[in-house]
């Protein structure tokens, strides 16, 4: 089967996993790459400078070719940024002829009605906040969460008949310039880009692996190092994806500025917080730093988090990963803070760093030194290999529907 290369281009780091899936649906690991970023290469977890983006990637390949001894035959390449537009939306559709059973192509029709529609509103919200009134977007990624007709949930509407249907879909849209970017970087690298993914809902897929009927829930947070980036998963069903500007080198700076040191500098402080090799001195100085850094990063988690309003409670469960997901502090903010209390959560979320050991239908043969920073990468694959799935089981809604959601 073809070999699958998971891209992160963070801020800080590209992260490359090269895989292979094989028919029973899991993902064999073959190789690992990692480089760390030039300053001013990315800007918010967008590509900024290309060139640069370019060498950084070809050393991270260089890296996971030489441990997999293979090539790439297709890559997947994550997206995220405050631009990027992921909602969840109810659709109802009332249809001419109630009598007449539900066909594929109906089905066909009404998602790419939802599409257009959801487009068009992500273009005009991203006309507002960048204030070019002619940007275009792309659609990224797209999901059906859950399906009624006339008030009876069904898990396969093909056949069924009825004539109010009720569609709740997940639609992702990025900005054109920024999915050009990317498509420029894979072609300086002569990688075959198979698709774009939007980077919270493929760490989702992480998440749920192979499982169709996952009854998974959690909220998973993505720190990087320009961007934080929040999805919720229901019931095994991605609910929505957001996304705002505040992530580890916002802490970096934030120690820069408190301590007026250089930012290399700032960043090897941070990185020792938990070491114990700094006085007790240097260390309640940069804790004091982050600490005003980390109310701001909160207040935009709360944000986030207030807007799935769709969903009754949010899961207690809390999974983060991404490289700012590594401050100790961060964690037991998350942890003991009262961040929470405004959000409809049952009770207060439990907090954990993703464990990639633990995720699903994963094979590695070797001890490749994978870390929850690594489960962006891993999801992307993930998404990859439901691409190349098509349409495994033609008797369940996610996957008959499958390559009508495909872009």
């Amino acid at each position: 089967m073809n070999t699958i290369l998971g891209l992160d281009i963070g801020t800080e780091f590209v992260k490359a996993v090269l895989a292979r899936p094989n028919k029973g649906g899991d993902l064999e690991i073959l190789g690992v790459g990692k480089a760390r970023q030039q300053e001013g290469s990315m800007y918010a977890g967008a590509v900024a400078d290309i060139e640069a983006v370019v060498a950084t990637c070809e050393e991270a390949l260089v890296k996971v070719e030489d441990e997999a001894n293979e090539r790439a035959d297709l890559t997947v390449v994550g997206i995220a940024g405050e631009l990027i537009k992921g909602n969840t939306s109810t659709v109802r559709y009332s249809r001419k002829d109630p009598n007449q059973p539900i066909t594929e192509a109906e089905m066909s029709e009404i998602i790419k009605k939802v599409q257009a529609k959801s487009g068009e509103v992500a273009q005009k919200t991203m006309a507002v906040e960048t204030g070019n009134k002619n940007v275009e977007v792309r659609l990224i990624n797209s999901a059906i969460i859950s399906l009624t007709i006339d008030g009876y949930k069904i898990s396969n509407p093909i056949g069924f008949k009825g004539s109010d249907v009720m569609i709740q879909f997940y639609t992702a849209f990025a900005p054109m310039i920024h999915v050009a970017a990317i498509e420029k970087v894979c072609a300086e690298l002569n990688l075959d880009l198979l698709t774009v993914a939007v980077e919270p809902f493929a760490v989702c897929r992480a998440c749920l692996g192979d499982d169709l009927d996952s009854n998974f829930s959690g909220v998973v947070i993505d720190i990087g190092g320009g961007t934080t980036d929040i999805a919720v998963v229901d019931d095994g069903c991605v609910e929505g994806t957001k996304m705002f500007s505040i992530g580890g080198r916002n802490f970096t700076h934030q120690i820069a500025e408190a301590l007026s040191v250089d930012f290399e500098t700032a960043e090897k402080y941070k990185l020792n917080f938990d070491s114990g090799k700094l006085s007790d001195s240097r260390k309640a100085q940069i804790e004091t730093a982050l600490s005003r850094n980390l109310s701001v990063w909160l207040a935009g988690a709360e944000v986030a988090l207030e807007e799935f309003n769709s969903l009754g409670e949010l899961p207690r469960n809390v999974l983060l990963c991404g490289g700012g997901a590594s401050l100790s502090l961060l964690q037991e903010n998350l942890a003991t803070s009262d961040w929470y209390t405004n959000l409809p959560f049952p009770r207060r979320p439990v907090i954990h760093l993703i464990d990639v050991a633990e995720l699903p239908n994963l094979i590695m043969n070797k001890d490749f030194g994978l870390d929850h920073s690594f489960a962006t990468a891993l999801g992307l694959i993930r998404v990859g290999a439901d691409t190349l799935a098509g349409a495994p089981e033609e008797n369940k809604l996610k996957a008959r529907l499958a390559k009508l959601l495909q872009n």
